[in-house]
């Protein structure tokens, strides 16, 4: 089997090392990822601007491909140009810090495993509840038995997965699985105001509750967030297809054709202010 992994904390960090040696025993594992911590960055791409890739070695030996660029683009040009046969599975992680909840839409390591399903190729995301001890080597074996279950388990089209490991399940040493939906519920999050040596001030987002939000209210159902405060590692089948099913079909039948104005030969209907850049002298 041929892997492709990549993360967004970067190719120097210690999750990448620890499942990139825990995954040796399913296949060959080709590491590409980025050359500094993307952490947030979603699903952007570089475009503007060329992608320099430089190998890394570890003790003499060829380890990986840094790339300076964000997960998302790891894993196109890990697939398009580094790895010389087209991968069998992509995995992005271990990510420091649980990707979770509705932080799934920010995450670069989600965006990774996405972009590899856009290829048509199984993706799954690992993420670890962030601790300073770093017990990744632990979460790594625990997660690659959970990767060899679910592709033992899978229909052969190919499928998009998000894996999040508490450190409570670490710690008990024991590691019972849920498959659970993604929680939706909105966090509120606050902004910390400080000020900068000159006397400006700026906001840094705390990742602590707003206080003067309302508390979400508790899914019904067990999801992701449930699980993982309940000592569950959770496994959720995403999809990328944002579409609202239900919606479509209600508005298919809606007249939404915009009115037709007759405006003649009056340009002016059809233009919008005029902006002009000057450089000051």
């Amino acid at each position: 089997m041929k892997i492709l992994l990549t993360n967004d904390d970067g190719i120097y960090a210690p999750g990448l090392a620890a499942i990139e040696h825990a995954l040796r025993q399913l296949g060959d594992v080709y590491v590409v990822a980025p050359s500094k911590e993307q952490s947030g960055v979603s699903h952007s791409i570089t475009f503007l601007t060329p992608l320099m890739v430089k190998k890394v070695f570890v003790n003499n030996k060829h380890w990986g491909w840094t790339v300076d660029g964000s997960p998302a683009d790891c894993v196109k040009l890990g697939i398009s140009a580094i790895v010389p046969e087209r991968p069998d599975l992509i995995v992005s992680g271990i990510n420091g810090g649980l990707n979770a909840g509705i932080n799934i839409i920010y995450s670069g390591t989600v965006a990774a495993a996405v972009e590899g399903v856009f290829y048509g190729i199984t993706s799954i995301a690992v993420s670890l509840e962030y601790d300073e001890n770093e017990p990744f080597y632990q979460a790594a074996d625990w997660a690659v038995d959970v990767i060899k279950k679910i592709l033992e388990k899978k229909d052969r089209q190919p499928r998009l997965y998000n894996i999040n490991i508490p450190l409570a399940a670490l710690r008990k040493n024991k590691a019972e699985t849920k498959v659970v939906g993604m929680d939706v519920t909105q966090y509120w999050e606050s902004f910390e105001r400080r000020t900068d040596p000159l006397g400006r001030f700026y906001y840094w987002l705390t990742g602590r509750p707003d206080p003067r939000q309302p508390k979400p209210e508790k899914p019904i159902r067990m999801t992701d967030m449930t699980a993982l405060t309940q000592g569950f590692i959770s496994v959720t089948p995403l999809n990328y297809d944002m579409t609202h099913q239900s919606q479509l079909d209600i508005m298919e039948s809606w007249d939404l054709n915009p009115v037709n104005k007759q405006t003649g030969n009056d340009k002016s209907a059809h233009t919008g202010p005029t902006i002009r850049t000057t450089m000051k002298n």
